[in-house]
């Protein structure tokens, strides 16, 4: 593991499937190293098909591949931070958590994908279980939305004092961090998130911006996070980063295909931002 050399970039690693249609998955998570300056990495754990309009199959990659990918790139490039996304099945998820803590790769971000933005199952359901024992322990934070945050915690999650609930109840599992998204409270006044890192809790709250082109936004999000913290942040300065980050990602969205539309990971280098 080479992750504690001296490298002229800081170095992410996406653990995620692939989108083709470029809005989420490893595709965001590339878009957003680069922007923030991070040299990306992946280890794909399953190809998808979809597109504006949803995801029309999936396709895991086995366990083995998916562990050899993470073992290739830390051993010989290293790894600053990672994030996981898409994890597909509970042998998908033991192979990550194996490589991860075999390689000890530092600054785990854990986006807890279980579902797509059009309701498409990501994860069995079978290994939410493997998720929360295998996975969660090693992460320095895990970032759910609201379904997700139900899922981990074991309880219906709605409002604010759901979330307070539900972060003690994720961070009992082993991270060191837990920020629980609030982008699904019903009539938000503005995007609330709640983060408890170390005994701290704050809400980070940005502005609500009403799009329906949010694809790829949880994705972008964690991708920002990971970034950050592979430059060397502390948690809670990686996750206000981070949402400044995607809040203008949202802002600058695309109304590219027939369905939701992607967030725009590339906002400061758009066409005419650059020149």
């Amino acid at each position: 593991m080479r992750a504690n050399l001296r490298a002229p970039r800081a170095r992410a690693l996406s653990i995620a499937g692939s989108d083709p249609g470029g809005g989420a998955g490893i595709q965001a998570d590339l878009k957003t190293f680069t922007a923030l300056g991070v040299f990306g990495m992946t280890a794909i754990t399953a190809i998808t098909v979809q597109n504006t309009n949803g995801v029309a199959a999936s396709e895991a990659l086995s366990p083995e591949i998916v562990g050899d990918q993470i073992r290739a790139v830390a051993s010989d490039i290293g790894v600053d931070a990672a994030k996981t996304g898409m994890l597909a099945n509970h042998e998908i998820v033991d192979a990550v958590a194996d490589a991860v803590a075999d390689m000890r790769i530092p600054n785990l971000v854990v986006d807890p994908v279980l579902v797509s933005k059009h309701g498409h199952a990501l994860l069995a359901a079978d290994a939410v279980e493997a998720l929360r024992m295998r996975i969660l322990p090693l992460a320095v934070l895990v970032t759910p939305n609201l379904s997700e945050a139900s899922a981990l915690a074991g309880f219906p999650v709605e409002g604010r004092e759901d979330m307070r609930r539900a972060a003690d109840a994720i961070v009992s599992l082993g991270p060191a961090a837990v920020l629980v998204k609030g982008g699904h409270l019903k009539q938000p006044a503005a995007a609330t998130d709640l983060l408890l890192a170390g005994g701290i809790e704050e809400w980070v709250e940005a502005e609500w911006i009403d799009t329906p082109n949010t694809h790829g936004t949880g994705c972008t999000l964690s991708a920002a996070i990971t970034s950050h913290l592979a430059k060397g942040k502390s948690v809670l300065d990686a996750v206000r980063a981070g949402k400044a980050f995607v809040t203008e990602a949202i802002r600058h969205s695309l109304a590219i295909g027939e369905g939701i539309g992607p967030v725009d990971q590339l906002w400061s280098i758009r066409p005419g931002n650059a020149e």
